[in-house]
Parts: structure tokens; sequence; C-alpha cells
């Protein structure tokens, strides 16, 4: 009877073979899903003998993780900014940029009226509602898909009461003579749609439409950062392409946004801006 790490190194070696990145800590993991523990409890458990019922499950989640599944997608969960989100296909899976995204704005100190779009999953959206309580938050995104999966984990994080959620093409929606913001947040897609096909095959379980931006990669946020000066009174936060920043700076100064500053993620590309307007 194969034991805890005999399944640990066969699978590590079998997912190094299918080129998975991390291949250890993806079938520990895994493993841990399966029995229903915490990764870190495993490590006590290296001669547990493991039975045909919890290897057949596993054996499935492995062939489906080394033919490129999403880890998320099969744990059916991602962690954010200490937060467990219920992650699957309708959405975008939260990425480390964004969580530093978050991390920045949080920095910055807190803001009243905000508007986060391209929510996704929600992730930004409820972290921020999180940390600042007596914040409002809208979140709006064009899927109902995604809209569903993020009143999901509103939920799951028992903030149901503090998200208010739009469906809507960008700021179709909203209306600027009744409702104004001091922070807008977009994570909107920036990849240039000639690059789709020759994504990480991980990325092509994400919703085509969260990652698409046109031929160009940045149309999406040409339309919206002409849509966002009828609506914002205070701070823009952007993820954009790692080489969109001289093009959207030179938008942005054009609408008459102020305070522009790009700052790279942790890899060192040019990730984020940031400006203010009115």
């Amino acid at each position: 009877m194969r034991t805890v790490l005999d399944v640990i190194q066969s699978s590590t070696l079998y997912f190094q073979k299918n080129q998975v990145e991390s291949p250890r800590l993806n079938i520990e993991y895994l493993l841990a899903h399966c029995l229903k523990k915490k990764r870190m409890e495993i490590y006590l458990e290296f001669d547990r003998p493991l039975g045909d019922h919890e290897l057949e499950p596993l054996r499935n989640l492995v062939r489906r993780r080394a033919a490129g599944e999403p880890l998320q997608h099969l744990l059916g969960t991602a962690e954010f900014h200490g937060r467990t989100f219920t992650c699957d296909s309708r959405a975008l899976i939260p990425r480390p940029e964004t969580e530093q995204l978050c991390e920045l704005i949080l920095a910055q100190g807190p803001a009243t009226r905000i508007l986060d779009i391209g929510t996704g999953s929600g992730v930004i959206a409820l972290t921020l509602a999180a940390a600042w309580p007596d914040a409002t938050v809208t979140a709006v995104d064009i899927s109902p898909h995604a809209l569903a999966l993020a009143q999901e984990n509103a939920t799951r994080l028992g903030l149901t009461d503090r998200v208010r959620w739009v469906e809507s093409d960008l700021l179709e929606k909203i209306s600027p003579t009744t409702e104004t913001f001091d922070l807008i947040v977009a994570n909107l897609p920036y990849i240039p749609s000639g690059e789709i096909p020759q994504l990480a095959r991980e990325l092509r379980y994400d919703p085509l439409n969260a990652l698409d931006g046109g031929p160009l990669g940045f149309e999406i946020y040409e339309r919206f950062i002409a849509q966002a000066t009828n609506y914002l009174h205070g701070r823009l936060a952007l993820e954009i392409g790692h080489d969109q920043s001289p093009t959207l700076i030179a938008l942005l100064t054009a609408h008459h946004f102020h305070s522009i500053h790009a700052q790279t993620d942790y890899q060192g590309h040019g990730r984020f801006l940031f400006a203010n307007h009115g």
C-alpha cells in the first residue's frame, strides 16, 4: 500500500514531466484537499498508508492538473489577501499582481465611495469593503456569471450587505448625475487578442472576455478612461499590461487626470497606474 510520501514523490515527478510549475507544492495541495486536511498537516503523516478510496479521487485531480487545469479550479478556492475565495471558471483566477494592487491602494488610506470595475470574483471589492467598514462599495462586471460568483464570495465572507453589484458594460448602468466616487479601481482585460493563443495553458481556463483587451490590448481601457472622468472626484487605480504605461499615461493626461504615476509589480514590470481627477 502506498504511503503519503510515496504519492507525493511519484506525483512530483509526474508533474515535472508534464511541465507543471511548483510540482511538489501542487501535489501537496491536492493531497491535502482529498484528505480534507491543511497542507502542513500532511507533513506529520508521511508514513500513513492510503487506500484506493483515497487514491482514486486524487488520481483524477492529478491527471487534470497535469493536463493544465489550474490548481485553484481543482481546489475550488483561491487565497487572496488573507481570505479564502471560491474560484472557478466563471471569473479570472485572482493573481498576485491584483493582490499587490490592493496592498498599494490600502496603503494610500481609506476612501468612502468606491467603484470596482471588472470585479470578476469580487476580490478587490470585498477586500476593500472588509478593510474599510465605513466605505460604500459598488462592483461592476459585464458578466452575470462573474457577478454570481462574486456574490457567493460576499456570502462566504459575511460581506453581503457591504457591496452593491451591478451588471454593466463598464459604466453604462451607473448614473453620472447621481453617483460619483472618490476611488475607482479597474482591473480590465488588457491582453492583445493576437496573444491569447500563446498564453500559458492554465490561462486558457479563464473566461476569454476577462483576458481579451482588443487588437492592441488597451481598447477597453480607452473606453473606460473616457467614461471615468464623469464619475471620479478622487483617486484612480489601474492594473494594466506590462508595456502599456506610456500609452495609458498619455491617455490619462489627455483626459485631464493629474498626479499620474506608474508602479512596478514584484517582477519589476510596469503593472499599475495611479492618478487623480477632479
